[in-house]
């Protein structure tokens, strides 16, 4: 009988939408040390799933996806029956939890710390991403959850340096600085390159600000009369996309899934994405004529990288309430980017 695990490091990668969170753990995986079996659990705030289609399956990294909310309400119980089973099943030697980029970390600490998992987690520093271009809109100054991610974190990682300019890198920090407590660290991490010492050093979190926000208190509630499906996801028919939709926490969401011998036109899709508002979030993991592609377009910046996945298409918008395209609308232009329908 397998000894009882005991204080596996676990890391929270925090950050608002579109901050860069799977790329920076990604890039730290590149950075794992030999013969340690890291697993990493995502949430997704959309109910596709396609930021775990950028991790290539190895043997000593389990990734877990956990779309459809957020972790720290609406899939607190869902998150601590995945953990149990994963911890039993794979016993891996870190743990790392990439939260919604609507998500607070109060809550995912009140799971972690739960007596369920006393003896068996340390909790190590919370480290939040921040763009440094988000702080040109007043809107995320005043976002609670925004701020409450920064001021909650040990270590603040700076992404998306290349596109930012000197005078917002330095606003950033000059920000962060005013937050309290005062960070341990500071870094910047282009392209999601940090430091893997960053994470192994960290030392145990120990925040005295560690309280969820009002709107993830009331979406707490509410989830306990919540009806959680399978978040194992069904395999779409061909000619027949499944579609998802889900709305909280002043956010909606739009998705669908394609079946894997489905193939888009990667012109027609691209124009057709670009077209779509600005201040939508928009990803996706697609079979397309030059092959598979994961599409991601946030803050106005838009990449195409190859990828490993080929279970099936997917394709997430996120925004505001009120901001998504009509479904059905939208639906029928993407089935006309199909070049074999």
């Amino acid at each position: 009988m397998s000894a009882p695990l005991t204080n596996v490091p676990v890391h929270l990668v925090a950050g608002f939408l579109g901050s860069g969170k799977s790329t920076l753990i990604r890039r730290l995986i590149e950075q794992k040390p030999e013969g340690e079996r890291w697993a990493v659990v995502i949430n997704e705030f959309g109910r596709v799933g396609i930021d775990q289609a950028m991790f290539a399956e190895r043997d000593d990294l389990v990734v877990k996806g956990l779309p459809g909310g957020c972790l720290c309400c609406q899939l607190a119980f869902v998150l601590q029956t995945s953990l149990v089973t994963l911890l039993r099943r794979y016993r891996p030697d870190r743990l790392i939890i990439e939260p919604s980029g609507l998500g607070h970390p109060a809550g995912l600490l009140d799971v972690l710390r739960g007596e369920g998992f006393a003896g068996v987690l340390d909790v190590r520093d919370i480290i939040t991403l921040l763009d440094p271009r988000r702080l040109d809109d007043p809107r995320a100054r005043q976002n609670e959850t925004f701020r409450d991610q920064l001021a909650m974190a040990d270590g603040v990682a700076l992404t998306m340096t290349d596109l930012a300019t000197a005078d917002q890198r330095r606003a950033a920090r000059s920000w962060l600085d005013e937050l309290w407590p005062v960070k341990r660290w500071i870094a910047e991490a282009p392209h999601g390159e940090l430091p893997l010492s960053l994470l192994l050093d960290g030392r145990r979190h120990s925040s005295s600000t560690d309280a969820a926000s009002s709107t993830h208190q009331a979406a707490r509630s509410e989830a306990a009369t919540l009806v959680l499906e399978d978040v194992e996801l069904h395999e779409p028919e061909r000619g027949k996309p499944l579609r998802e939709e889900g709305a909280s926490l002043g956010h909606a969401t739009l998705g669908w899934r394609w079946h894997a011998s489905e193939i888009f036109d990667l012109d027609r899709l691209t124009t057709l994405l670009e077209a779509l508002p600005a201040g939508l979030r928009v990803k996706g993991v697609l079979h397309t004529e030059d092959g598979w592609k994961l599409y991601n377009r946030a803050e106005g910046t838009v990449s195409q990288t190859e990828t490993a996945w080929r279970r099936d298409s997917r394709l997430e918008l996120i925004g505001e309430a009120g901001s998504l395209p009509a479904a059905e609308e939208l639906e029928e232009k993407l089935a006309g980017c199909l070049v074999n329908r």
